[in-house]
């Protein structure tokens, strides 16, 4: 299978519709194959494939096929994503144009080859589409998500003798690590350990995160000496458990499409040799999800992992399944009673909101300005957005101020920075979520 998806210019995870009559249209395989398509982020090929084999089922319920769409029947999709009074799960606007920006990007493709007469695409973008629809997480609230909920505590904060929880080490410091470092499910979940800052004596450390699985290009992070600390913690136990229970059982022996490294230089080149013996080279960056999980190290005691985060077999964990483990988490803290939750996205909003507020702070301090003073260098403060922005990478400093402007909108900033004594202002963000009811807070 493998040898004629190469003959036929197929790409690795490259999406495959099949109809319900159980056959594959070539015309939407070479959609997908090479065009601009192809050329999206992984994750958005990733988000847009259920979108098109959504609006395709509904087609075929109507007797059509994907290439038989008209306007009315977008317009009639619309109509029951947004509105229908059937529809169990309508949608907003932000999912909306979503979805209306992957059916127009795959029939752009398909009119232009001629698969069909014109894209029948042409509604407008919906006018209802927030600019932020966030959550954040104050420290305390974070720490008593984390420990209960991944951890195995009670709220009292005694241990629970029921938990049988076994990856705690491991969903711990992933969730410090997005906490801290405000790195995207993806990019947390598909490091190397060899991409992993020394642990010193340092309040943060630098790392690069990979263009091939951030979002649209590589940019540096910064992590705390906490996260980074109970990371190592989980090298040490939870990951050197797993390691040595999968070569027991041979189970790194017997993965087909295996590679070792055999180095990674100085200049963040791998070099690795397969199974069959061929060698292969890439910089660190260019490195996909799925590649990631193919690469292992050869140490003395044996073949483990590359991938920074394993399952309890031994095996690279998916950076996907990050998602249900959150998910869970938080069930298991509203089972307990606590009006907690969090999501990947909900940290890393949350590191940029404490990164914000830290960093006015850090500035008033190093030039000495008074509250007087301070609303005369908003200058100053464009230095601060654009700081939070590159450490988040984003696209453009509007895109920062768009999402984390909003819970502090309408507050002084006298009255928002001054406790010089704590710089990630626990107490402020505290009383944030007490005014502006976005912040998830832990009494």
């Amino acid at each position: 299978m493998a040898a004629r998806e190469r003959a036929l210019g197929l790409r690795e995870r490259q999406p495959i519709l099949v109809s319900p009559e159980g056959r594959v249209d070539p015309r939407l395989s070479e959609c997908f194959r090479r065009s601009a398509f192809s050329a999206k982020a992984e994750g958005t090929q990733i988000t847009y494939a259920p979108l098109y084999r959504l609006f395709f089922t509904f087609l075929w319920q109507r007797g059509l096929c994907w290439d038989q769409a008209s306007e009315d029947d977008v317009e009639d999709w619309e109509d029951w994503r947004r509105r229908g009074t059937g529809n169990p799960a309508r949608v907003g606007g932000g999912t909306w144009a979503k979805e209306l920006a992957a059916l127009k990007l795959l029939y752009d493709i398909a009119a232009k080859r001629g698969f069909v007469p014109t894209n029948p695409v042409t509604l407008p973008a919906p006018s209802d589409v927030k600019t932020s629809d966030v959550k954040w997480l104050s420290p305390r609230a974070f720490r008593l998500w984390r420990n209960v909920g991944l951890g195995g505590m009670l709220p009292s904060g005694l241990e629970d003798e029921g938990w049988r929880g076994r990856c705690a080490g491991r969903d711990t410091a992933f969730a410090d690590l997005l906490y801290s470092s405000g790195l995207r499910r993806r990019e947390g979940g598909t490091l190397l350990t060899c991409e992993l800052p020394a642990l010193g004596e340092r309040n943060y450390y630098a790392g690069k995160v990979g263009q091939a699985v951030a979002k649209r290009a590589g940019y540096t992070f910064y992590v705390g000496h906490p996260a980074l600390q109970r990371i190592e913690g989980y090298r040490m136990s939870t990951r050197a458990l797993a390691v040595a229970r999968a070569r027991a059982r041979g189970a790194y022996e017997r993965l087909p499409d295996l590679r070792v490294v055999r180095e990674v230089t100085r200049a963040g080149r791998v070099r690795w040799t397969g199974r069959d013996g061929r060698t292969g080279e890439s910089t660190l960056g260019r490195l996909t999800a799925a590649e990631r999980m193919r690469l292992f190290v050869d140490s003395e005691d044996g073949l483990e992992p590359a991938m920074l985060w394993l399952s309890e077999s031994g095996l690279p964990f998916e950076y996907t399944s990050w998602t249900k483990v959150f998910e869970r988490a938080s069930d298991r803290c509203a089972a307990l009673g606590l009006e907690v939750f969090a999501t990947p996205k909900m940290l890393r909003h949350s590191m940029a909101l404490r990164m914000l507020i830290s960093l006015h702070n850090a500035l008033d301090r190093r030039l000495g300005l008074t509250p007087a003073q301070r609303l005369h260098y908003e200058e100053v403060y464009g230095q601060v957005w654009l700081m939070v922005k590159d450490m988040l990478g984003h696209r453009s400093e509007q895109v920062t101020r768009d999402v984390y402007l909003e819970p502090v909108r309408g507050l002084q900033l006298e009255s928002l920075l001054g406790d010089e004594d704590n710089p990630m202002h626990a107490e402020k963000i505290a009383e944030l979520a007490a005014r502006t009811g976005l912040i998830l807070d832990a009494v």
